[in-house]
């Protein structure tokens, strides 16, 4: 591949911008010693790569520990084409071992291991890796489960120590270093997995043109608000097992702030730890993340209006210095987004609220403020509008879902549809389960919505999970309102009775008279399930697993979905 000029960060438009950005991942580190040596890596724990390694790197030693580990990959036996399958604890470090397979033209493929040890065997028997790189609690966990991952894979490496059927990195050091293998724009560079909210995930391939050339070369623009700053201290609390981590790697990196924060959970004490040292001003971390870490936004919580907290009020409130709150992967519910922005002491910051999915990455955006989460008279603030299709790059159509190739007119209900350049190359193993997904052009995303005829998307519901007149979302984000103490509600739908409400509070009761009071005028549900936080099942990503929890708290019932497209 030939390597990228010195990047510049005035003009020239997309086109140019894909010219000077690294196409491949292998050598991205290599490039952003040489062109970012400036950036700052931060971390809430060290990488499980390196555990010696501490806290803190550069872009320098980033690019060694890389191609020390392509060294060791390549004596595992991975080469060009063949598949690299990538399972631990979450962590950053996904990204670099992504990139240093890419590197010795190998396919990574990152898998989370929140997926059950059931659904893990599933994927690697589609992937059939040369080598697996993994931990001893995920052997340990497969195989008190009746499995052996490591006969799954050709060799396995295991990161934190001998195990049984395992290789340690230290059994393969020792080799040169590979040279970095290209490869063409539209071959596999990555594959990930869905969300699997309803079963057994699917297996995402991308290229280089969808992941890089698309999804990071459009982020890398100098976009105003949206794009990365010199002076930014920016953090990520994601699964970094996600397309996400690679894409935002890149572009993130590409922009060159002064610090990156990276952290692998949704731990208080370490998020606090790390954010009040190296306080951010662009923050992005999933839906369950905010909501666990919602108690930091010291005195934010309790704000209602659309002033922001006092600088005496805020303490060290780690967000007072946020400009710019990102989420994506999750519905997120306006009194979590309203204690964010109320927690920040800038003048006028911003949550950008995104819609998209593995396959396409982002399909559009909304940006919410302050005012935007004032009640307005006589009705609740909603977070289900979420903004137009990315001008330019995405086209979004609306389908009857009992007939999904007849179009809707704009603002009625049906299932939606997207047209991108940043469309994978489709399912490893389930061509079938593919093609129900595509007619033509066009990608049905499985959600329900409206496009509005003023071209805004409202995402209703999951047709999985869908309730004939109503957006269970929706209802959601009135009991969040109504009732400030409740930390997660989910509403499953049942084919032969009301909408069954579960909901986690604070304290693990409610108060009869409040929760009447709190549905007065909702269509009829019934009475609500209280349940632990740690009893929601949960995807990497913190999405509620409707069909697990359903299984836990409504054995024997039907959703009303059919769910041909999940």
């Amino acid at each position: 591949m030939t390597g990228p000029g010195r990047a510049t960060r005035r003009g020239g438009g997309v086109a140019s911008l894909v010219r000077r950005l690294p196409l491949d991942l292998g050598p991205l580190f290599d490039t952003l010693a040489e062109q970012r040596p400036s950036v700052d890596v931060r971390l809430g724990r060290p990488l499980d790569l390196a555990p010696d390694g501490g806290s803190y790197w550069n872009t320098a030693g980033l690019a060694e520990l890389v191609r020390e580990t392509a060294g060791w990959l390549a004596a595992a036996g991975a080469r060009p084409g063949s598949s690299v399958a990538i399972v631990k604890r979450n962590h950053w470090d996904y990204v670099l071992l992504a990139c240093a397979a890419a590197r010795l033209g190998a396919v990574p493929a990152l898998l989370s291991d929140r997926v059950a040890p059931d659904g893990l065997v599933a994927l690697l028997h589609r992937l059939r890796p040369d080598v697996l790189v993994t931990q001893r609690d995920v052997l340990a966990g497969a195989r008190a489960a009746g499995h052996d991952l490591d006969r799954l894979a050709v060799r396995t490496v295991c990161l934190d120590g001998p195990a049984e059927g395992a290789v340690t990195p230290d059994d393969l050091r020792g080799g040169a270093v590979p040279p970095v293998h290209s490869r063409g724009d539209d071959e596999p560079l990555a594959i990930i997995h869905t969300s699997g909210t309803t079963g057994v995930p699917k297996l995402v391939v991308h290229s280089g043109r969808t992941l890089i050339r698309r999804l990071s070369a459009f982020e890398a623009r100098p976009w105003p608000v949206l794009s990365v700053r010199g002076d930014d201290t920016v953090a990520s609390a994601i699964s970094f097992a996600h397309g996400r981590a690679l894409t935002w790697t890149v572009s993130a990196f590409w922009r060159a702030p002064r610090t990156v924060a990276l952290l692998p959970d949704s731990d208080l004490s370490t998020a606090a730890a790390l954010l009040r040292s190296h306080p951010p001003t662009v923050l992005e971390a999933m839906p369950s993340t905010y909501v666990r870490w919602q108690q930091l936004a010291d005195g934010g919580a309790a704000g209602t209006g659309t002033e922001p907290v006092t600088p005496a009020a805020a303490g060290a409130n780690p967000f007072r210095d946020v400009r710019l709150f990102i989420s994506t992967f999750d519905a997120m519910h306006p009194p979590t987004v309203r204690a964010f922005l109320n927690a920040s002491q800038r003048q006028r910051p911003l949550w950008m609220q995104g819609w998209g999915q593995s396959e396409t990455g982002p399909l559009s955006f909304r940006f919410l403020t302050r005012k935007t989460l004032s009640a307005p008279t006589g009705r609740h603030p909603t977070t289900r509008d979420l903004g137009r299709p990315v001008p330019g790059w995405v086209r979004v159509k609306v389908a009857d879902p009992e007939r999904p190739g007849r179009s809707v007119r704009r603002g009625e209900t049906g299932l939606l549809y997207a047209r991108t350049g940043a469309l994978c190359l489709g399912y490893l193993g389930e061509p079938e389960r593919w093609a129900q997904k595509i007619d033509g052009p066009w990608f049905n995303t499985g959600d329900l919505g409206v496009h509005t005829r003023d071209g805004r998307v409202f995402v209703l519901d999951r047709e999985v999970d869908m309730v004939p007149g109503l957006s269970c979302v929706e209802i959601e984000d009135v009991l969040h309102e109504r009732l400030p103490d409740v930390e997660e509600a989910v509403l499953l739908s049942v084919a032969d009775g009301c909408p069954q409400p579960v909901l986690v509070t604070a304290t693990g009761d409610l108060d009869p008279q409040r929760w009447r009071d709190a549905v007065r005028d909702l269509p009829p549900l019934a009475e609500p399930l209280l349940v632990p936080w740690d009893a929601v099942p949960r995807t990497a990503t913190g999405k509620v697993r409707r069909h697990e929890l359903r299984e836990q708290v409504l054995a024997g019932s039907s959703p009303i979905g059919t769910g041909r497209w999940t």
